[in-house]
């Protein structure tokens, strides 16, 4: 009975007493429980434990609503019952957590019932119907898609699936799907490989196959910091004769590129290609005029 009460208490075991069978089973307390999957055999000491808690205050900081609290406030119990029981206050465990910030850059809010279908028709491997509102063009359509894989970039977000609407792949803001629903249909597969190139070659999110370099020049001032970014994986980057951090980029869309050279100017110059320097200096010329900079 200790033994039971130890795993039970302490550990968190799902062991209940089955009155009609006579005996103790290990199993949810109701039909509306998650089953447990396998029996906890897990030992942290205390250091690694206020490094879980740790880890669980940054995922709470970037989750959609409360999903993952939701999810992760059980798991973050059992932790500070270790604490105690280690000897430790949890208030330790509270103070570290309040030294670390997470500060989101625009983040837009993703319901939590969107966050969890697709997460769950992720995990299932099953498509996904939606309805989807485009901001290019403020038009809300019905999609069915097979998801691929989440991905959180810049404070946000996205999920690249095959749309079997527009027959290939895309990438789809979690802030704007309504009314997701799972569906019983297996989802396809598309290899890893073939998304990297697709939506993985070009910069930001807006990717494709038809890969461009554009060649940027950031002045010695503003290149103490942008030689440390990583802008693309593949980029390629190195100093000249005067000073200046000269950046290569791929590209397949520039307009999320154009965006973040305005970004830095004066401070930065596109040496190629000739159309993506066109299109710069237009949102340029198009901001004078809108400020009354110029006639």
């Amino acid at each position: 009975m200790r033994d039971l009460a130890w795993l039970r208490d302490g550990l968190g075991h799902p062991i209940h007493w089955d009155k009609d069978a006579q005996c103790y089973q290990w199993r949810s307390s109701s039909p509306n429980e998650e089953e447990p999957q396998e029996l906890a055999g897990l030992w942290f000491k205390p250091s690694e434990v206020l490094a879980l808690l740790t880890l669980d205050h940054l995922l709470k900081e970037i989750q959609p609503g409360d999903l993952m609290q939701r999810h992760l406030q059980p798991l973050e119990q059992r932790l500070n019952q270790i604490l105690n029981r280690s000897g430790l206050d949890t208030a330790a465990a509270r103070e570290l957590t309040g030294r670390v910030r997470v500060i989101g850059l625009a983040q837009r809010r993703v319901p939590p019932q969107s966050f969890e279908a697709v997460g769950l028709a992720l995990s299932q491997r099953r498509r996904l119907t939606m309805q989807y509102k485009a901001r290019g063009t403020a038009q809300q359509t019905e999609r069915t898609v097979s998801p691929q894989r989440l991905v959180y970039y810049r404070s946000n977000w996205l999920l690249d699936a095959w749309c079997h609407r527009r027959n290939e792949l895309r990438s789809f803001s979690l802030d704007a799907i309504y009314h997701p629903q799972v569906l019983n249909e297996p989802a396809i597969d598309v290899d890893s490989s073939i998304l990297d190139q697709t939506l993985g070659a070009g910069y930001g999110i807006f990717s494709g196959k038809d890969v461009q370099w554009a060649t940027l020049r950031f002045t010695p001032e503003r290149a103490r910091w942008v030689a440390a970014e990583e802008w693309h994986p593949e980029q390629q980057g190195h100093w000249d004769a005067q000073g200046h951090w000269v950046l290569k980029i791929p590209y397949s869309d520039d307009r999320e590129l154009v965006m973040d050279i305005l970004r830095h100017t004066p401070e930065v110059e596109v040496l190629a290609p000739d159309s993506l320097r066109q299109q710069v200096l237009k949102k340029m010329r198009e901001g004078l005029v809108r400020w009354g900079g110029v006639s």
